[in-house]
């Protein structure tokens, strides 16, 4: 399984509006281009797939954002690539007649897909959230 950009930039903002969760005001489009570098228009397709799913909640007007609206330890990072476009069959495959090497090498491919898919459903936003606040405070040891 190949991680998209898009499923890299959906996982960045929700990690995103889970550590600021406690925050009382919601995170905009703004705060997480400015610090993750994420396309603007791009993102704001990326949240509204999000919203769709449950997991994100809009508020409108100019104090206005997005707020996560599920538990982070709910979500893993194989439903957010899921939820975003990346398919149970995204692994390569062979078409058209397949030689014995070229059906080995779809076994491989298949195998790595598969580990892929057990790594990221074993890892929760809520664990995302707690990597990124151990790595912040490591920071200030430095």
């Amino acid at each position: 399984m190949l991680i998209s950009a898009r499923v890299h930039y959906a996982s960045l903002a929700l990690v995103e509006l889970a550590v600021r969760s406690s925050q009382s005001s919601p995170v905009t489009v703004r705060d997480i281009t400015d610090r993750h570098g994420v396309p603007g228009p791009f993102l704001v397709q990326i949240l509204r797939t999000l919203r769709a799913s449950g997991w994100v909640q809009s508020i409108r007007g100019s104090q206005g954002g997005y707020r996560l609206s599920a538990e982070p330890s709910s979500i893993t990072l194989l439903d957010i690539a899921e939820a975003v476009g990346c398919s149970q069959d995204s692994a390569c495959s062979v078409e058209g007649k397949a030689t014995a090497t070229d059906e080995r090498l779809q076994e491989v491919w298949d195998e790595a897909a598969e580990a892929s898919r057990n790594v990221l459903a074993a890892v929760t936003l809520a664990d995302m959230v707690q990597r990124s606040v151990d790595a912040d405070a490591s920071m200030f040891y430095i």
